[in-house]
């Protein structure tokens, strides 16, 4: 530091006197040792904060930590807020699409082509013309003929689920104005099984087309003859079949459509005796277990076994029809088997 007005004599803080300015070698000096003060305080402060963020740490180590508290938040709110059914997840290619644009596309994935399962109403409403259908023998229902215990029950639960009397849905109705007799199976309904009145109500639909010379369209979902009514239930096999060869002796048409499942004894019987027999893609049809017959015949099956696809590959089916497709296939098919308007006018003069 300076001493005099003269700015030509230092403070030595090193030497502790007094120097002149020419002495300068005391100055440099001093900046050497201010200079080790500092690097050594720097050090310090270093050292210092290093020991101190590690003894912190430290204690973080041997301290029980707090536990944090969360707040529950009930959902039901938010359920309220999405309808349930607006979204529909496809089982095949698992994507995700509103039920509403499946619907537009009746219930087939406009990504990989799966066809969803439909009632037997929601079919028909997408097959004949609108206002067209009249149903047949809507009031016909089970009696329980064996006495089965909670038969009834169940029967009653499945009206409740579906809305029908019976696991399946027939009655007149027309498609591109030519007139035909329609049965629709219903599989949300005991599986659509075939007991005393499905076999029952597919016997007075194949004969009412015989009456009115129309075409018989049958769409069939089954997984086989309903267990509770035994042996009755077995019989509708040889009397539906019976029907379906008194309508083709007679000149009718008859054409079934095999949906996903059609399985046991409804496949074994009318389901094959249609003049044209089709199914939608993918569709299960057989009639035992694929692992009943692998055990029977001791052999590994096709992968593709007792699907649509095989069956049209090995000569068991007329052809595979995608739902987008089978308003125009059916309709050229009743058109060109429609009886004409001078042979109608015969068959009502006799």
């Amino acid at each position: 530091m300076f001493i005099s007005e003269e700015k030509s004599w230092y403070w030595c803080e090193h030497q502790a006197r007094p120097f002149h300015a020419e002495g300068r070698h005391c100055c440099l000096a001093e900046i050497s040792f201010c200079l080790k003060k500092y690097h050594a305080l720097i050090r310090f402060k270093i050292i210092e904060s290093v020991m101190g963020r590690f003894f912190s740490l430290l204690g973080d180590l041997f301290t029980k930590p707090k536990k944090r508290k969360y707040a529950s938040v009930s959902a039901s709110g938010a359920k309220t807020e999405v309808p349930e059914g607006i979204m529909t997840k496809c089982p095949d290619c698992k994507k995700i699409m509103y039920t509403k644009e499946l619907q537009k596309n009746k219930m087939v994935c406009s990504h990989c082509g799966y066809h969803h399962p439909i009632g037997a109403m929601a079919r028909i409403e997408m097959l004949v013309d609108e206002g067209s259908f009249q149903a047949l023998d809507a009031d016909l229902t089970t009696a329980n003929p064996l006495g089965f215990d909670d038969y009834m029950d169940r029967i009653e639960k499945d009206k409740k689920k579906t809305g029908l009397n019976e696991a399946i849905v027939t009655g007149h109705a027309k498609l591109d104005g030519v007139p035909f007799v329609v049965a629709v199976m219903d599989s949300r309904f005991r599986m659509a099984s075939m007991g005393s009145v499905v076999g029952e109500k597919i016997l007075r639909a194949v004969e009412e087309a015989d009456r009115t010379k129309e075409a018989f369209i049958i769409f069939t979902a089954s997984g086989g003859a309903r267990m509770q009514e035994g042996m009755i239930s077995l019989m509708q096999m040889a009397k539906t079949s019976a029907a379906f060869k008194r309508f083709s002796n007679h000149g009718g048409l008859a054409i079934t459509v095999m949906t996903h499942p059609t399985t046991g004894g409804v496949s074994a019987s009318f389901a094959s005796l249609g003049d044209f027999n089709f199914a939608e893609p993918k569709a299960l049809i057989g009639f035992a277990g694929r692992r009943v017959i692998e055990q029977t015949v001791r052999e590994e099956l096709p992968e593709d076994f007792q699907t649509a696809e095989f069956l049209l590959k090995h000569g068991q089916l007329d052809d595979v029809i995608s739902r987008l497709d089978m308003n125009e296939k059916l309709a050229f098919i009743l058109q060109v088997h429609a009886p004409k308007n001078e042979e109608v006018g015969e068959q009502d003069g006799e």
